[in-house]
């Protein structure tokens, strides 16, 4: 009999997470979808159930909270006894759009970046505040995360660990306050 696969997304609720539960779940592993939020996990989870895709199942995550991190990895533990793929999908964008409706029809960062890179500081701000949570969170926590789970991973056959990032991520994009 085939050992059946298991995933945690983290950041799973919304966007990018959640197609990557739905990519998972299509192709018959059994998904983790984690969230901070729970009403939005929980939701998230439900309407991926509806559609038929029943081996996703919600846990609540904040991978900015070290006891949120531990009781995921003992569920994992207790409910699959290892894992073989974490995503680590969850992140902060780290600034404050000022003028939505200006980004959007600039065409977002790629066009901003590659065209008009100076119209970014009157659409765009970059408190230290949200900076330091940027940090915090998609490079630290994430770190804590993939640490915390590395011994339920060490028991798979073939453990995999997925990284998402997106433009956001690039640094020549932020201009300096």
């Amino acid at each position: 009999m085939e050992d059946k696969r298991c995933a945690l997304v983290t950041g799973g609720n919304r966007g990018i997470g959640v197609k990557i539960c739905r990519q998972l779940a299509s192709n018959g592993v059994d998904v983790i979808l984690t969230s901070r939020n729970e009403s939005r996990g929980v939701e998230a989870t439900e309407k991926l159930n509806i559609s038929g895709l029943r081996n996703v199942i919600f846990h609540q995550l904040d991978i900015n909270d070290p006891s949120s991190i531990a009781l995921s990895v003992k569920f994992v533990e207790t409910r699959f006894g290892k894992l073989d793929i974490l995503i680590n999908n969850a992140g902060e964008l780290g600034v404050i759009f000022i003028d939505d409706k200006e980004f959007k029809a600039r065409g977002g960062f790629v066009q901003l970046v590659d065209e008009n890179a100076h119209l970014l500081t009157n659409i765009v701000k970059e408190p230290y505040q949200l900076g330091e949570k940027c940090l915090k969170t998609n490079y630290y926590a994430t770190k804590t995360v993939t640490e915390s789970f590395i011994p339920l991973l060490q028991l798979s056959k073939s453990a995999r660990i997925v990284n998402v990032t997106s433009v956001f991520g690039d640094l020549y994009v932020m201009v300096s306050q």
